[in-house]
């Protein structure tokens, strides 16, 4: 079925592909090298803290399972299906998992590299900071959904379905959003409902982006701490 869906691919076309793949495996395994080669060095040198120990062995290990998703994830494209003439695809559930690993990795290296470059500040825990803490934890929660979901919409080409905004065509609220069964099945499998959760997800992490940057515009708080939810509203507002 693979070679009858895409018999009219040129050898141009199939080597792009190719090159795409095997460069993204070759910058995953000297990113895995990145990680495992001066961890190796600094841990035998001594220069490691036993807290530190935990976090940089929790570090590699969540490389090597990186590269162990990513290859459980391309091998779901590589399954020939009897009887389907769909247009071969990766497991969109696979998909998410290896970019949700992803971002978990690269959140849990930019954590552990500003905590010892940069010192802690030192301020009253007041209620309204508690608060804003709190407020935080809950809009990267949010954020780390919406790109989630936005795996799915890939690994479904759901961006093909709709291409009016705001509106899905002429309707707020598509009439397909619930065709299939179970309903659950709709919100991971459904294209015109894949597709609509990350938008509605797109929209509410760009409100609660900026409710934080008005929030904290209340509070006095450091310059490093200003700068970044400013840098952080910039973003949204630029994705």
């Amino acid at each position: 079925s693979l070679n009858s869906l895409n018999h009219d691919m040129t050898l141009p076309e199939f080597k792009f592909i190719w090159y795409m793949e095997y460069s993204h495996r070759m910058w995953g395994r000297a990113v895995g090298l990145a990680y495992l080669l001066p961890a190796a060095y600094f841990w035998r040198r001594g220069c490691l803290s036993p807290p530190l120990k935990g976090r940089v062995a929790a570090l590699c290990a969540l490389v090597c399972f990186q590269g162990l998703l990513g290859w459980y994830m391309v091998k779901s494209g590589l399954e020939e299906k009897p009887d389907s003439y769909d247009i071969p695809r990766v497991s969109q559930y696979r998909l998410a998992a290896h970019l949700g690993s992803a971002l978990v990795l690269y959140s849990a290296s930019l954590w552990t590299g500003l905590s010892l470059l940069l010192p802690q500040h030192k301020f009253p825990e007041t209620k309204q900071l508690l608060r804003l803490r709190q407020y935080a934890h809950g809009t990267t929660a949010l954020i780390f959904l919406t790109a989630l979901s936005g795996a799915f919409v890939a690994g479904l080409d759901a961006g093909l379905v709709y291409n009016s905004f705001p509106k899905m065509g002429d309707r707020w609220i598509p009439d397909d959003l619930l065709a299939f069964s179970p309903v659950l099945r709709n919100i991971f499998e459904n294209p015109t409902t894949v597709q609509f959760d990350h938008r509605v997800l797109g929209i509410a992490s760009v409100t609660a982006v900026t409710a934080l940057y008005f929030f904290s515009r209340k509070i006095p708080l450091p310059r490093r701490t200003r700068m970044a939810v400013t840098s952080l509203l910039a973003v949204a507002c630029m994705q």
